[in-house]
């Protein structure tokens, strides 16, 4: 920020504070989180993953339980999708790690140093990370379905939701994967603006997911695993009409939409940042 000869340090140092984080600033807030995350051993990241996978069962139990509570209306859906976001605040500010969030945070250290380590390493927390996811939400939908904790009320709400994840074919699912993966990676790249705003960042952009009816992978795992469970779907239902097109969508979304494109307009800036840093005699 340029200084203003009218306003005295103390006025120009409120200016500076009360200004927006600049886009080089995100990414590189967001970039350092993932390099902090590529150093990760493996069972951590697995301990993390499994506990964001069990945490993101409370999005399907949230929406279940609002929708039961609610009359048949126009405006039910919009209303019970409000429980879509618990899951996801659990996740978020509880610092657990999320397939879908790391397709930005772990993809900006391998698109700024371009090498195969990077990218290696990008893959190994990837493959972790959604492995451990896979595994808490069936974990969750297991506890949904032979321990019936929320009631025989929320039961029925339990299968329409179930059913609505594996109804789509799979060219569908992949087309709203997309999109939900491109919200999620977008909450990813705002929240470090948003200060005590957070959470509402968080229920905004994932409300719009539910409201969508859109594929994540995580969220709708617990949803078609239910499925499965309680013998309205198959196992190859779960793979080949939620799981294959949904993780396929997410990642187009999260990794080629949101970090390619918000990292193309300041990569040429943070290059010559680095450049003027290292000065001439490097």
């Amino acid at each position: 920020m340029s200084e203003s000869p009218h306003l005295e340090h103390e006025q120009r140092k409120q200016a500076e504070d009360s200004a927006p984080l600049r886009a080089t600033v995100i990414h590189e807030v967001i970039r350092a989180e993932g390099e902090a995350d590529l150093r990760l051993g493996p069972r951590t990241l697995l301990w993390s993953g499994l506990a964001a996978g069990l945490s993101m069962g409370f999005s399907f139990a949230g929406q279940a339980l609002l929708s039961a509570c609610l009359p048949q209306a126009p405006w039910a859906h919009a209303v019970s999708s409000f429980g879509y976001v618990v899951g996801f605040a659990i996740v978020v500010l509880g610092r657990q790690h999320l397939f879908t969030e790391s397709t930005l945070s772990a993809a900006l250290p391998a698109l700024m140093r371009r090498d195969a380590e990077t990218t290696v390493r990008m893959l190994r927390l990837w493959g972790l990370v959604i492995a451990a996811n896979i595994v808490g939400t069936w974990l969750f939908a297991a506890a949904l379905t032979w321990a019936n904790p929320l009631g025989p009320e929320a039961i029925r709400s339990l299968a329409k939701i179930s059913a609505e994840s594996l109804s789509n074919s799979f060219g569908v699912t992949l087309v709203k994967a997309i999109f939900a993966g491109w919200l999620i990676a977008l909450m990813v790249w705002l929240l470090p603006t948003a200060g005590s705003a957070k959470i509402l960042i968080i229920a905004l952009l994932t409300w719009v997911v539910a409201l969508g009816r859109l594929s994540h992978v995580i969220a709708g795992s617990t949803e078609a695993a239910y499925g499965v469970l309680t013998g309205h779907a198959a196992f190859v239902d779960y793979v080949m009409a939620f799981f294959l097109p949904t993780l396929i969508g997410n990642t187009i979304g999260g990794g080629a939409l949101v970090a390619m494109l918000n990292h193309a307009p300041v990569r040429r800036e943070i290059e010559r940042s680095s450049e003027e840093a290292e000065g001439p005699g490097r």
